[in-house]
């Protein structure tokens, strides 16, 4: 009998997972799992642009056999619908926008597939994310620090990690660039070597989320107005769901300048559109906020944090307004802060806290 700690590798059919579980074998006894989130038909799903498909299922499977492990496929629709897809919806109706891989990460990968794995008696679950872990031995802390391809990083979507969801979590590939990743992958001969990465969100492949919400919700959304701050009305919109904050193009209006969205009031159905100037602020408040790597300061704290996923983390000082609200002001202004979206702060390479951006 193998005294080797167990690890459940969650797989998504991917080169980064699938390396995962690949260096993993040498020093764990490794299980594959696969979530089963939708079924392909349910989304017209183009199998190039997503991931969690059936194809990905059975690259998953394949990689599983060829390396020697057993694989299992978890359904997790049902969560999935009302953990994500429900809350994605949601956050769009009441004006915001979110994003829907934070609460996958919350609510399926690092909820739902630990505590399945700890059924199953496995020591830790497994992911192909481009992090690293540590503990920190003066605080008791386990610490989550970006990763050390600066371009793959993932670190953004995973700030809602639980101290004992980290405790239980490996992240194999996060030492490695995404080219050694796809190097490993070729040297085993794995099918998926040079498959490309997933883009866009995963059940809405065509990127048309206003269409999916619709669908989903059963719900047609009217048009309204576009008007400035001082309230005069410059034409009309084709249903608030449809602009997000910074956005310039497809607004359907011509003013002789150009023209950005700089806010919505979903309960007057309007949507506010200014200059590209009036979209930068240098203050952004957040909350549901959690610290991660350290304990909630009383006092405030220079840092850098990102007010999107492709942004650079921007110098700032972080005021705590309460253990789960913060207001952050950057050092200078950053453009389109937008409601709905992640706050995420650092030091350097390590994971402070993440929160939901409520107001600039």
């Amino acid at each position: 009998m193998s005294d080797k700690k167990k690890v459940l590798v969650a797989m998504s059919g991917g080169v980064d997972s699938s390396v995962a579980a690949a260096l993993l074998l040498r020093d764990y006894e490794v299980t594959g799992a696969t979530m089963k989130l939708f079924a392909n038909e349910d989304i017209q799903l183009s199998k190039e642009k997503t991931c969690c498909s059936l194809d990905d299922v059975e690259d998953a499977r394949f990689v599983a056999h060829k390396l020697g492990f057993q694989h299992y496929v978890f359904q997790f629709g049902e969560r999935f619908r009302e953990c994500v897809m429900k809350r994605f919806s949601n956050a769009y109706i009441n004006g915001l926008t979110p994003n829907p891989c934070i609460d996958c990460n919350r609510f399926l990968k690092f909820d739902a597939l630990l505590k399945r794995a700890q059924i199953l008696g496995q020591d830790y679950i497994a992911t192909g994310h481009y992090v690293r872990r540590r503990f920190d031995e003066e605080t008791g802390r386990f610490q989550l620090l970006k990763g050390r391809d600066s371009a793959k990083d993932q670190s953004y979507v995973l700030y809602g990690l639980t101290q004992e969801q980290l405790e239980h979590t490996l992240f194999p590939v996060g030492e490695l660039t995404k080219a050694e990743t796809r190097e490993t992958a070729a040297q085993l001969g794995l099918i998926n070597a040079a498959k490309p990465d997933s883009q866009d969100i995963c059940f809405v492949p065509d990127g048309d989320y206003a269409a999916f919400i619709e669908s989903f919700t059963g719900k047609q959304f009217p048009k309204g107005n576009f008007i400035d701050r001082q309230g005069n009305i410059l034409g009309e919109h084709s249903g608030i769901i449809r602009y997000t904050i910074g956005q310039r193009k497809g607004l359907g209006i011509a003013l002789g300048k150009p023209a950005y969205v700089l806010s919505k009031d979903t309960k007057a159905n309007t949507v506010i559109l200014g200059s590209n100037e009036e979209l930068f602020s240098d203050t952004v408040f957040a909350d549901e906020v959690n610290w991660l790597s350290v304990a909630a300061p009383e006092k405030p704290v220079p840092a850098e944090a990102k007010v999107r996923y492709n942004m650079k983390a921007q110098p700032c000082t972080i005021y705590p307004l309460s253990e789960t609200s913060v207001k952050v002001v950057f050092d200078s202004p950053q453009r389109a802060i937008t409601p709905g979206q992640a706050l995420v702060c650092y030091s350097g390479e390590l994971l402070l806290c993440g929160g939901t951006i409520t107001g600039s």
